[in-house]
């Protein structure tokens, strides 16, 4: 039971419907051949049985009897031969040990020699009158019948069963050939229809996978269309039915997440681009108060110098949306070749002179590391990456500006040993206004630019915008913000 087990854990197990039909359908096949073919053998076998009793009953005995006249001299047992089927056998049993044996050739009979197997055999038949299937060492198969004799003695009368087993088998092989070939021509033309059959099954799958690959996180999303098979009289078309009225339904979905996705986008455009003038004029204002010469009193210079430091900061934070909005709208960016190394070193001399306390390292190729984009954009990308290295670690950091050059891209590390970035906030950190104040140092007050929670976000942007990807890694002791970029096309 075990190695069957193993053995049918070894098969190949069908996976798709469309397999486990066909299959299904050649092994129900499989099975009524079987059944027929056993059925129609076991009738034949028990007609040609029956016919070969028959026969032997109206033998009625006169061979195996003319042998015990035979032995008393009474008659001839040749001359019993005539009418007696050829191979007919006859023995003479006298107190369970076969005296006579002979065999019916043509017109005389032969005797047959017995080896021991053969008596014992003889001498187990009953003498009941009824067929029974026997085998001997000379002769084989044989259907035989014992009556017993006028002496005392046993008679057996015995026909080979060779035309049978031979009818028989003809009949095994007819039914192989013919079963198996049914089963061949059943199995691909079951296929075809099963794949026909299948077929709007086929399509709404196909409907359901084009689904999932769409993107469908943001922007505006054309569904595909819909799944003609929706007769609700099957059960394909039943499912097609649910499909469409899903696809309708997330269409609709989708369609109001993007307009007011636009209608947002819009109003940050609008709200920022409108902010600029009255934020300048404030800063304005705040530095024209502080330049005037008259002694002003000192609770009113800390207001005005408030007032210049948060509209300083409110104008950046004004740019920031701007900038999103824009990149939002799908602005196209200006294309140049840009030196990525040039960049580097321009950030990484202004970020230390905006933090002598941190260390700074700069990691650059021999060789210049150019790309394909906006200069200005980008290089905020590498100020950003600094500045947010800056802004969230204590003094004595080490941050380290790494450029290198892979086979298709350039790879643009920044990394610190800052006390990293909380695993919980990492999936979220280059969504907009997310801020890591609950773990990494934040530097904030008068004469510092505390954070808006945008910088990121716009690295993220903008590097979408150039076709490349950032990436984060972060334990404590080892932050790295890595970004990759197409490299610029050469010839």
């Amino acid at each position: 039971m075990r190695a069957l087990r193993r053995l049918l854990g070894r098969l190949p197990v069908p996976r798709t419907l469309r397999a486990r039909l066909t299959t299904g359908l050649l092994l129900l096949l499989a099975l009524a051949c079987l059944a027929v073919g056993v059925i129609t053998v076991l009738a034949l076998e028990r007609f040609l049985m029956t016919r070969l009793d028959h026969q032997l009953a109206v033998a009625d005995g006169r061979f195996a009897a003319s042998l015990e006249d035979a032995e008393h001299g009474e008659h001839d047992a040749n001359a019993d031969t005539r009418g007696q089927a050829e191979g007919t056998f006859g023995a003479r049993l006298l107190f369970g040990v076969a005296t006579q044996a002979s065999l019916v050739h043509g017109y005389t009979h032969v005797p047959v020699p017995l080896s021991r197997a053969d008596r014992d055999t003889l001498a187990a038949v009953p003498p009941d009158g009824k067929g029974h299937n026997i085998t001997l060492s000379s002769l084989g198969a044989y259907r035989v019948v014992a009556e017993p004799g006028h002496e005392g003695d046993t008679l057996l009368t015995g026909l080979p069963l060779r035309r049978v087993t031979d009818t028989v088998h003809r009949l095994e092989a007819v039914e192989t050939a013919v079963f198996g070939a049914a089963i061949v021509v059943t199995g691909v033309a079951g296929a075809f229809w099963v794949r026909l059959s299948l077929r709007p099954l086929s399509r709404v799958a196909a409907t359901a996978t084009e689904v999932t690959r769409m993107p469908l996180a943001s922007g505006e999303v054309a569904m595909p269309d819909p799944v003609p098979d929706t007769d609700p009289r099957t059960e394909v078309g039943q499912v097609g039915a649910a499909l469409n009225r899903m696809l309708g339904h997330v269409g609709d979905a989708l369609s109001r997440r993007h307009a007011i996705e636009e209608r947002l986008r819009h109003f940050a455009a609008d709200a920022s681009h409108e902010l600029r003038t009255p934020v300048s004029t404030v800063r304005a204002h705040a530095e024209l108060a502080l330049r005037q010469p008259e002694s002003v009193p000192d609770d009113v210079r800390h207001a005005l110098e408030r007032i210049q430091y948060e509209s300083e900061r409110m104008s950046g934070l004004v740019e920031d949306l701007l900038l999103l909005a824009r990149l939002d709208a799908g602005r196209p960016l200006v294309r140049d070749t840009v030196d990525l190394t040039r960049l580097a070193l321009d950030a990484m001399s202004d970020a230390r002179a905006a933090a002598p306390e941190h260390h700074w390292l700069l990691d650059l190729p021999s060789e210049p590391v150019t790309v394909t984009g906006d200069e200005h954009r980008l290089y905020q990308v590498v100020a950003n990456l600094l500045g947010n290295a800056r802004t969230h670690t204590p003094p004595d950091t080490t941050v380290t500006l790494r450029i290198a050059a892979q086979e298709n891209h350039a790879e643009l590390t920044v990394s610190d040993t800052g006390p990293g970035i909380p695993e919980e906030l990492q999936p979220e950190i280059f969504q907009r206004f997310t801020r890591a104040d609950r773990s990494r140092s934040r530097t904030t007050g008068e004469g510092t630019t505390g954070g808006t929670g945008l910088g990121l976000a716009i690295v993220a942007a903008v590097v979408a915008a150039h076709g490349g990807t950032v990436d984060l890694t972060s334990r404590p002791g080892h932050t790295v913000f890595a970004v990759r970029l197409p490299l610029a096309r050469t010839g």
